[in-house]
């Protein structure tokens, strides 16, 4: 039986590191994903604002938004107070939220854009990436 000798050269290596080290780094809340999760809440806020029925106008500037890492929230403030009556939008507003469609702005934001939303969000973080 005859011996074979085997020669093998792995090239590229430092580039494949090179870049492995990128998708980290995009991966992480400072990087691509962070600003595409930014994005998406603003996106996704700014319609619910938009969408809400507003006799006073106090619910719709009550809605607020937060990021921790890689994760948003959007919300009505409950520290909110109506300057002319005195109520409180967080009360009033997840009454207004259960009538249905039209006034539902957070579950209606999802229905109507979540999925572009989420589209560019997803173009956002495979652009961050080598």
């Amino acid at each position: 039986m005859a011996a074979f000798k085997l020669h093998l050269t792995i090239t590229g290596i430092q580039e494949a590191m090179a870049a492995n080290q990128k998708a980290i780094a995009a991966l992480k809340p400072q990087g691509a994903l962070g600003r595409a999760i930014q994005s998406a809440l603003i996106a996704a806020h700014r319609y619910a604002a938009t969408i809400t029925h507003v006799d006073t106008g106090s619910l719709r500037a009550s809605h607020r938004m937060t990021m921790n890492g890689t994760r948003g929230l959007i919300f009505i403030d409950s520290s909110f107070v109506n300057p002319r009556s005195r109520s409180r939008p967080v009360e009033y507003g997840f009454i207004e939220h259960r009538r249905g469609f039209p006034h539902n702005f957070y579950e209606r934001t999802v229905n109507e854009r979540g999925d572009a939303i989420a589209q560019a969000a997803m173009d956002e973080v495979l652009r961050g990436l080598p």
